[in-house]
Order: C-alpha cells, then sequence, then structure tokens
C-alpha cells in the first residue's frame, strides 16, 4: 500500500490531537512535541525512499551511513526552536527532547510492523520498543540536554550544537551497526544500558529539587 505512512500518521495524529484541548499546558506542550517527531519520521520517510533508491536499495549502507545523519538532523530542529524559542529550562526542554524522539519511534515501529506484519514477533516488538525507540529518544535528550547548556554560552553555541548532534549521529549509526552484525543483542543492550542511569539520574535531581524546596 503506496499511502501507508500517511495513512499511520494520520491515524496517530488526529487522535493525539483531539486529546490537546484536554490537557494542562505544560503536558499539552510534549503532546505537541510527540506529535512534531511523527511528523518529522513522516518527513524524513520521503528523504530515506529517495537516498534508498538512489544507493539501490541496499539497506545496510543507508542504514548505517545516511538514516542517522538525516534523521538526528530532523529531530534536531524542533528542539533548537525550543531552546531558543520557547525555553532553555533543562527539565523542560528534556521532556519535550524526549518527545520528539519518542514520536518519532512510534511512527516507524508501526510502518515497520505493517510493511512486515506475516513475519513479526513478541522479540521484534520489543526490540522495537527497547531498542529503536530508546535510541531516537535518548539521542534527542543528549541534544536537548547539551543545548541547555550551550545555550546559554554563546562562544559555545554553534561549536557545541555541532558536537551535540556529532554525538548523537554516531550513538544511532552504533546502535543501528550492531543490530544488524553478529553482536545484535549488545546492540538490543546498549540503548537501555544507557537509558537506565540517564532514568536515575532525573529521579535523583528530582527529588534533590523538592527536598531543597520543601525546606
Amino acid at each position: 500500500m503506496d499511502n501507508l505512512t500517511y495513512i499511520a500518521f494520520i491515524a496517530l495524529t488526529v487522535s493525539l490531537a483531539l486529546m490537546l484541548p484536554l490537557m494542562e499546558k505544560k503536558t499539552r506542550r510534549v503532546m505537541i512535541f510527540m506529535i512534531v517527531g511523527i511528523f518529522a519520521c513522516l518527513f524524513i520517510s520521503e528523504i530515506n525512499g529517495i537516498l534508498l533508491k538512489t544507493f539501490n536499495k541496499n539497506i545496510y549502507y543507508v542504514t548505517t551511513t545516511i538514516t542517522p545523519v538525516t534523521e538526528e538532523i530532523i529531530k534536531m530542529l524542533p528542539i533548537l526552536y525550543c531552546a531558543i524559542v520557547i525555553t532553555d529550562d533543562r527539565r523542560t526542554l528534556m521532556a519535550n527532547s524526549f518527545a520528539v524522539g519518542v514520536g518519532f519511534a512510534l511512527l516507524e515501529n508501526v510502518v515497520i510492523l505493517t510493511q512486515n506484519v506475516e513475519s513479526v514477533t513478541i522479540f521484534w516488538a520489543l526490540v522495537r520498543g527497547f531498542g529503536s525507540g530508546l535510541v531516537h529518544g535518548i539521542c534527542t535528550v543528549m541534544v536537548g540536554l547539551g543545548v541547555s547548556y550551550v545555550k546559554k554560552r554563546r562562544k559555545l553555541f554553534y561549536c557545541g550544537t555541532f558536537a551535540l548532534l556529532s554525538v548523537a549521529i554516531i550513538y544511532h549509526a552504533t546502535y543501528n551497526l550492531l543490530v544488524q552484525s553478529k553482536f545484535q543483542y549488545v546492540g538490543i543492550l546498549l540503548p537501555i544500558l544507557t537509558y537506565i542511569p540517564l532514568l536515575f539520574l532525573t529521579v535523583f535531581k528530582k527529588s534533590k529539587t523538592s527536598k531543597t524546596e520543601k525546606q
């Protein structure tokens, strides 16, 4: 089905958009950035499709050298917009950044599922959820967290942003390379092992802030 990506995009975004008027301001903003992430996936899927045809549908080459670059650039743009125009608050930027990554992974997983519906398994779903879903979220969070610091230091903003984008691209490319090699299980564990310390750090800082506010 040629328009499958657009069908999935409409089904997801309409459902999420209907929830927006019922949400509080902070929650609504996160949901909006999730929808932006879904739209980013729709946009880049067209670009990646053209690139696949250009390189004779060499999926391994394209997914390990090209799509990490195109996808991370597109996902970074709404994060930069948030930092420059809306707010550079670390917590807000991290939440919005993760929402962009999760939204991107959501549409990507749905499209891949529908294209391979006869061969997918529960294990596949776990790999996509904990693997690619976390990879997209972690990459955007790394950029968002870093931008929250370099935004306040003008001399570091441009080179710092480029460095953050480079780290996200390398991380993404490493994951794609590992999951398509004999070290597949290492690739699956990579985003999980990255997410756990990030989660504990976030929870620790939240509890420390709440204790300080109570005092």
